[in-house]
């Protein structure tokens, strides 16, 4: 194959799509969507920015979340479509060694703050006395740099080993980003003891956040079950289905792909599961969270007006 010159020392991505009329409808459509992800998670940031009432916890956390998914869309579309409609598939070794770097970093953050924002649904709900205490804004900001800093550990480690290990001729990934796993198929060694390393760092980011995320809305759900108020009901109903909504869209395609063994993995499958946590999760997310959620809607009525009579 032309593309992947075994003379060199890039990478090649063989992509998400064929080179076909429908691969392009796709690309378009994947180009929408990354469209719709930058505006979504930009205006979700600059809103809870501008309107006071949404510095509150909850929303700080929210807006971390709209910063990662946004460097998370980023760090992975715009190179996609490039290579798709440039025909250029090649990635230079360093530039594949940053993608996967961020990419991990940016994966094991927001799973640890999906995590953070449980506990604060868990806090207000079940402790509503304590929650000012609990969620300090200095715990606030604690949890969100754990999470940066959790995240770039285990991105090190994973990136480190992944340019470290010798690889064969053939230098063609099968995917459309550079995925540790996928790259390890090209290794001229036994990478079965990495593997298990994988194993253990998604039970660890992965799996056991996502027990303690069920964990704590079992506890809320309990709670909400005994409220004698059926407005609070519906809204704390409201709000525990919206993050579950994002939690189950997020962990399950990511766990699926990273527990199995390599013999039942197939690189097509692969890239049709990272589709949902690379692509669609963060289009997703400042949807879910604004259309589901009237404190959001009154915001964003409030500034426009606001904007509005400057403008008059």
């Amino acid at each position: 194959m032309e593309c992947c010159n075994q003379t060199s020392t890039d990478f090649f991505l063989l992509g998400l799509f064929p080179p076909t009329r429908i691969g392009l409808f796709l690309v378009t459509l994947i180009t929408l969507i990354f469209l719709m992800a930058l505006m979504g998670n930009l205006s979700m940031i600059l809103l809870i920015l501008l309107d006071t009432h949404l510095h509150t916890p909850m929303y700080f956390l929210l807006s971390q979340l709209s910063l990662m998914d946004l460097s998370y869309i980023s760090t992975i579309v715009p190179k996609m479509v490039f290579n798709y409609l440039f025909g250029n598939k090649s990635i230079s070794f360093i530039g594949c060694g940053v993608q996967s770097f961020f990419f991990l970093t940016l994966a094991v953050a927001e799973a640890l703050l999906l995590t953070s924002m449980a506990y604060d649904r868990y806090v207000a709900i079940c402790f509503p006395l304590h929650y000012s205490i609990r969620m300090s804004k200095q715990s606030c900001v604690l949890m969100i740099t754990g999470s940066w800093i959790m995240g770039s550990i285990n991105a090190c480690a994973h990136t480190a080993y992944a340019l470290y290990i010798p690889y064969c001729q053939s230098r063609a990934i099968n995917h459309f980003f550079c995925d540790v796993p996928a790259m390890l198929t090209l290794a001229c060694m036994d990478t079965s003891v990495y593997e298990y390393t994988v194993f253990v760092s998604t039970t660890l980011f992965l799996v056991f956040p996502f027990i303690v995320i069920a964990c704590s809305y079992g506890r809320v759900l309990l709670a909400v079950h005994h409220m004698q108020s059926v407005e609070g009901r519906k809204k704390a109903y409201s709000t525990c289905s919206t993050h579950l909504t994002v939690v189950t869209f997020y962990y399950a395609p990511f766990v699926y792909t990273y527990l199995r063994p390599r013999s039942l993995r197939s690189p097509t499958e692969d890239k049709v599961l990272a589709v949902f946590y690379t692509i669609l999760t963060p289009m997703l997310n400042p949807v879910i969270y604004s259309l589901r959620n009237k404190e959001v809607m009154g915001a964003l009525q409030r500034v426009t007006k606001r904007i509005c009579f400057v403008k008059r």
